[in-house]
Parts: structure tokens; C-alpha cells; sequence
């Protein structure tokens, strides 16, 4: 029988990537993700929720965290869920829940323009064939049509 282990958030991260390296010499991007919803209650008033996911990549993903993001920047993963569980040094059971991005079906897409959370951009117009990618206008909204899934 089959099964599906399948995360998906656009979200902004919380805080500078952290970069670590296995033993293998493979690198390992930490951060956390901010995901925010918005509402109306009953009486009217606006209302918002944030969560915040602790998400881990690896390999030349981890590579792109380390080279383009920082806090702030907007961007759409896909992963899966992992439950960690140890025993700390007085004998108490810890859980963390994580975001893993690594292997097939995993994704990182920077969203935003490239002047937010690195990558400047390039002098001169668009690149040959393409479209200018500058900075959204100031009343640019993501709408449900905009998110790729």
C-alpha cells in the first residue's frame, strides 16, 4: 500500500540560515519558517495567526540557502515531516518536529524580487528573451491564483 509524506509552505524565514557540514563534507542549511494566515472574526476585527516550522536541506539546495537567503526572504518549499525524539542529559524525553527538504520530490524556490534576501540584480534591461524581473509594485498582492500548487 502506498503512502505520502508531503509538506508544502510559502513562507519568510524567521531568521539567517544556519550552515553546518556532515562528516561527509555535506552541507546542512537550519532555519525557521514563518507561515501567517489572516481573518475576520465575528465582530468585525481583523485577526492573524502566525506558526513557525523549523526546516532542514541538504546537499546543493543547503548550497542556495547558505548563497541567497536570509531573514526575511519569502520562499516555497516542499518537503516531508520528520519527528525527532531523544533523551536529554537528565533523562527527560524531547520531541522537535522538522521540515525536511532532501531527495526526490523536495524543492526550494526563492520567491520576491532578487534584491530581497540576496542576489542583486543585474545592470542593464531583461535578459535576452526574458522579462524584466524588478521589483514588484508597491501594491503587489499574492493571490491564491499566484502560488504553484
Amino acid at each position: 500500500m502506498a503512502s505520502v509524506n508531503k509538506v508544502v509552505l510559502l513562507g519568510n524565514l524567521g531568521k539567517d540560515p544556519e550552515i553546518r557540514y556532515m562528516q561527509s563534507g555535506e552541507p546542512v542549511a537550519n532555519f525557521s519558517l514563518a507561515t501567517s494566515e489572516q481573518w475576520t472574526d465575528k465582530s468585525g476585527q481583523k485577526q492573524e495567526r502566525t506558526e513557525w516550522h523549523r526546516v532542514e536541506v541538504f546537499g546543493k539546495t543547503a548550497q542556495v540557502v547558505r548563497d541567497y537567503c536570509q531573514k526575511g526572504k519569502q520562499v516555497y518549499i516542499e518537503g516531508s515531516i520528520r519527528y525527532d525524539e531523544w533523551t536529554d542529559k537528565d533523562g527527560n524525553k524531547k520531541y522537535m518536529t522538522k521540515i525536511r527538504v532532501s531527495g526526490p520530490g523536495s524543492r526550494l524556490v526563492l520567491l520576491g524580487s532578487r534584491g530581497e534576501g540576496g542576489g542583486g540584480r543585474s545592470q542593464g534591461g531583461p535578459p535576452e528573451g526574458g522579462r524584466d524581473s524588478g521589483p514588484p509594485p508597491d501594491d503587489f498582492q499574492v493571490t491564491d491564483e499566484d502560488v504553484p500548487f
